[in-house]
């Protein structure tokens, strides 16, 4: 074995390694996912320095997919080239697909859909979406324009409820951010580098919009199951600006109206994924083992991410262009406050017209979010008291 090799090999265990540690800790969502990537890979082992590391995230932030996931693929891209993404990926992700897939068998196993705890989950899923809604729309709807196109996206997205509102409504807003902010401004001059060639870069980008459109079709053509719920899964997960939050209005118009799950089995898997460590989109893995065993749990996690691996990879050799172009910059904030106006809708339905039906249920999802936004408390122990307290209601 070389000295080249021993090395490569050595830094594909490393990021495996710390990869698989961070996948094991990191509670609270993609903010709190991308504070424990700097301290990790800025602060302690220095893979990256602050500039390149802020320039990793605001690609991420521009890409739709798991914002938090693909900076973890981006580093691991950086430090080991596309197997270290991969395994950056893997480590990071692999525990939560593993804890929902063993919730979901459970789930099948014990046909608990109706238990009091279950709909704590649920109440759980508004105080974290609520949360999740202040957030976001302090940040990306500073602004009377941007707080406006929130508002269409809203409007839009709950009243004209079809496959392709949301897309259209991303669309839209983007078309009026870049008529809008235009002339923004960015005094950013940083450089940043990737192991990347654009050739390849291209070729994934080719293969991310060819799936888009082949699998659709395939989809109609065979009707086969597994192409059904591929397609379903790597559509959704191509078409989420925003997040894991933003993808469950898709997932839930996927598949619910379809009847391939009910809608207390949906929003009680909601609820646990935010018991476990790592990226949100792992929802996708208790969906598919819901509905196909743990088969379909793996499927549909390798589905759903396969577009954020495709868009890192296929952009990394042109940010430095892309990032500096102010009408590019123009158009991705106007797509940012429609997510705040899809997240109010999501919130309305399915999540609030299913789970708040009684004033307790307002009271208890009041004092979860009150725990969680200003207790500051960890998101497992909203989870734990959640099922607890909706156990404890359900024998009122």
């Amino acid at each position: 074995m070389t000295n080249k090799t021993k090395r490569d090999f050595k830094s594909f265990i490393e990021i495996l390694l710390i990869s698989t540690r961070l996948g094991l800790t990191s509670f609270g969502g993609p903010i709190a996912h991308l504070g424990y990537f700097h301290e990790e890979y800025v602060r302690r082992k220095k893979w990256l320095d602050e500039k390149s590391y802020a320039d990793l995230v605001a690609l991420c932030q521009f890409l739709p997919g798991p914002a938090s996931s693909q900076v973890g693929i981006g580093i691991g891209v950086m430090r080991a080239g596309v197997l270290g993404g991969i395994l950056a990926f893997i480590g990071f992700t692999l525990p939560s697909v593993i804890a929902l897939i063993i919730f979901a068998l459970i789930m099948q196993g014990l046909d608990i859909e109706d238990a009091g705890w279950i709909h704590g989950l649920k109440i759980v899923a508004v105080a974290v979406v609520a949360h999740a809604i202040v957030g976001m729309a302090q940040k990306l709807t500073p602004d009377l324009q941007r707080k406006s196109i929130a508002l269409f996206a809203l409007v839009g997205t709950l009243l004209w409820q079809t496959a392709f509102t949301q897309v259209g409504v991303i669309l839209l807003s983007g078309l009026a951010g870049f008529l809008i902010y235009k002339h923004h401004k960015e005094n950013d001059k940083s450089k940043l580098f990737f192991p990347v060639s654009r050739k390849f870069g291209i070729a994934c980008l080719s293969l991310f919009f060819g799936l888009l459109v082949l699998l659709p079709i395939l989809r109609e053509a065979t009707s086969l199951h597994w192409i059904a719920l591929f397609d379903s899964f790597y559509r959704s997960g191509s078409l989420v600006f925003g997040g894991g939050h933003v993808v469950l209005p898709l997932l839930e118009r996927e598949f619910v109206p379809a009847g391939w799950l009910s809608e207390e089995a949906f929003l009680a898997g909601y609820g646990a994924a935010q018991a476990v460590p790592g990226p949100l989109f792992t929802f996708a893995a208790y969906l598919g083992a819901i509905m196909n065993g743990w088969q379909g749990g793996l499927l549909a996690t390798a589905a759903i991410f396969l577009p954020a691996f495709l868009l890192v990879l296929g952009t990394l050799p042109f940010w430095e262009i892309l990032r500096h172009n102010p009408k590019i910059k123009g158009a991705l904030m106007g797509v940012n406050a429609a997510v705040v106006g899809i997240l109010i809708a999501a919130f309305y339905h399915p999540i609030w017209t299913s789970t708040i039906l009684e004033p307790i249920d307002f009271a208890f999802a009041a004092v979860l979010f009150s725990l969680l936004v200003y207790w500051k408390l960890s998101p497992w122990i909203i989870v734990l008291t959640g099922a607890i307290g909706g156990a404890l209601l359900s024998l009122l």
